[in-house]
């Protein structure tokens, strides 16, 4: 009876397994571009939670959508037909701007990339990938060996073969040439790093080379897609084209899902890929609603305005070394460690992000954002840097 008693104490008062950095909120409720605290405090979220947030909190066309697929069906396998998929593959088809590419669905971004990964050296029947200083591809085995983070790589993932560059480096392209790679990895936008892009010539010429040695090009969109730029893809910039897409993040609206769009010259075999959860019935339906509301509120073209308002207006803000970013995926420079400016909005009421770059302050607001919205919290940083400076 003790031990029994002990047993249940420890489990009773047993702790979470805190390995996040928090601001303090706990927020309960959530409306279009802001958060509610728990205090009753409103709160104009320019952060997104990682830039998730893509058509505003409980977008009306979002929730009911869920609801309705709730009340007829929430779960099964893909030991069955799930009509959803081939909608949602359909919608992708038409705004990504790949209507050849196949889809393959999951539920996260380190997902999709450890399965973009995998797929390259199937197909290439290679083992080593390019990467990138400044990356972050995700926390799993293989999507963490291929990024730029040593303190997250456990010995499990440090031994993979990876080779690593810095961004904009052309000394990359002699190191593809020499057809011994799978696949060069890169984000369309590095976000944690600190919003940096390495530029349209770049891309381009990175595409050349892949495509001469037969090297798969993997673009990472998991932060950078979904119209946060105000183009679907970020390296659409550019005008080249990836054999595979990775992207999650704003494809559900905060619901898990992410997915593959794959080059059709790329075979798919059966048993190659597999997921219990992708591309369930309530992640097909929550990222149908978004393409959706993507396109029924002009959302890209929103993001382009609203992005380009601001970084007009902050890069006026003489206490600002640089503003990087398209969209409304931006990476505002300052000359000292951002966190004082971004405790100092949490206290104005604007939630931001960090990077990085300690100096960077990140913003993925949704592509709900008004202009309206873009100057309060542009007038609300430019006066805490006057007053700190």
């Amino acid at each position: 009876m003790n031990g029994q008693v002990s047993n249940l104490n420890r489990i009773t008062f047993n702790m979470l397994f805190n390995v996040y950095s928090q601001n303090g909120l706990t927020p309960v409720k959530a409306s279009g571009n802001y958060i509610y605290n728990n205090d009753g405090r409103k709160y104009l979220d320019c952060y997104g939670g990682h830039g998730v947030i893509s058509i505003g909190h409980n977008h009306p066309k979002w929730t009911e959508a869920i609801a309705q697929q709730f009340q007829g069906i929430s779960f099964y396998s893909n030991a069955v037909t799930i009509p959803q998929q081939e909608i949602l593959s359909q919608k992708l088809a038409t705004i990504s701007g790949y209507p050849d590419h196949a889809l393959f669905l999951i539920n996260s971004g380190a997902e999709a990339n450890e399965n973009a990964l995998k797929v390259a050296s199937f197909h290439t029947k290679r083992e080593k990938v390019i990467s990138f200083y400044g990356s972050f591809h995700g926390r799993t085995s293989g999507a963490m060996a291929v990024s730029d983070s040593q303190s997250m790589k456990s010995p499990f993932n440090s031994d993979h073969h990876v080779q690593f560059f810095n961004l904009g480096d052309l000394k990359v392209l002699n190191e593809i040439q020499n057809n011994d790679t799978a696949a060069v990895i890169i984000e369309g936008i590095q976000g944690i790093a600190g919003v940096v892009d390495p530029g349209k010539e770049f891309f381009i010429k990175l595409r050349d080379a892949c495509s001469e040695s037969g090297t798969v090009l993997i673009l990472d969109e998991v932060q950078s897609g979904f119209g946060r730029t105000g183009e679907f893809f970020a390296h659409l910039n550019s005008g080249i084209k990836a054999d595979i897409i990775t992207m999650a993040k704003g494809m559900g609206n905060g619901f898990p899902v992410g997915g593959l769009l794959i080059h059709p010259e790329i075979e798919a075999k059966q048993g190659m890929l597999g997921s219990t959860f992708g591309g369930s019935y309530m992640a097909t339906a929550a990222a149908i609603a978004v393409i959706d509301v993507l396109e029924d509120q002009n959302l890209l073209t929103n993001a382009h305005a609203v992005g380009k308002k601001l970084v007009h207006d902050l890069s006026e803000i003489k206490e600002i070394k640089e503003v990087r970013g398209r969209g409304l995926m931006l990476g505002i420079e300052l000359y000292e460690n951002s966190l004082s400016s971004r405790k100092k909005l949490l206290e104005d009421g604007i939630v931001t992000g960090s990077s990085s770059n300690q100096n960077v302050l990140r913003i993925l607001p949704p592509l709900t954002f008004s202009y309206e919205e873009a100057s309060l919290f542009t007038k609300s940083l430019k006066s805490i840097l006057e007053i700190s400076s």
